[in-house]
């Protein structure tokens, strides 16, 4: 079962150069069912990546509320819970791909982290090249690895930047299958930030940012 979001009146205001305040995001509320894919999608710069960023917890909200709740519990924070798909892949380049996955499971002191890193390898079609360095696979082989690293610790809902955005069409097509495949076998929440339609189309619900306002 996966993390039920409820986002509330969610408002963001940024700091410009020049001395000016852009205002991003403005009263932004949503909601995310548990176990559901959503997609936000807007032009280059609109806040999607910054909405995301404060979604995961990775930044600190400056107003409104954003609402955690796994199987009828409020949870108070998110990292714990989250996995996150970042568009530049941030693999270790001295380690393989088996190696790359399994990092956060040996780092918390698990003991099967391998076998659990192989399994997730499998998930995404990956486990023929496990012990290949990560610096002789391609970049959609890379990114890959990156969702199988996001669903080893087994995550209540992922979060996704831009997971394809420096594929071609037919390499990210074929990615994001795998991470969609990986969530729904797990039953984990997804919030996707693309600008690819067509595979926006693909998940649950799309939500569109513009002009700071969030619709659906």
């Amino acid at each position: 079962m996966g993390i039920k979001l409820d986002v509330s009146r969610l408002d963001h205001t940024i700091q410009l150069v020049n001395g000016n305040q852009l205002h991003l995001l403005k009263a932004i509320s949503m909601a995310v069912e548990p176990g559901e894919q959503i997609a936000i999608v807007g032009a280059s710069g609109s806040g999607k990546s910054t909405l995301l960023s404060l979604l995961a917890g990775l930044e600190n909200q400056q107003n409104g509320q954003i609402r955690y709740q796994h199987e009828n519990e409020q949870l108070d924070e998110i990292n714990s819970v989250s996995g996150f798909v970042f568009q530049h892949f941030h693999l270790l380049p001295e380690l393989n791909a088996l190696q790359n996955v399994a990092l956060p499971l040996l780092l918390r002191g698990e003991k099967s982290a391998e076998e659990q890193a192989l399994e997730k390898l499998r998930i995404v079609k990956m486990e023929d090249q496990a012990l290949q360095p990560v610096t002789k696979l391609s970049g959609g082989e890379q990114q890959r690895v990156a969702i199988a690293r996001a669903l080893c610790s087994e995550p209540q809902i992922i979060f996704a930047d831009e997971p394809t955005g420096n594929l071609d069409q037919t390499t990210a097509e074929q990615v994001f299958e795998h991470m969609q495949n990986g969530a729904k076998e797990s039953g984990t929440t997804m919030i996707v930030v693309t600008h690819d339609l067509n595979l926006a189309a693909k998940l649950d619900k799309i939500y569109h940012l513009e002009n700071g306002e969030l619709r659906l």
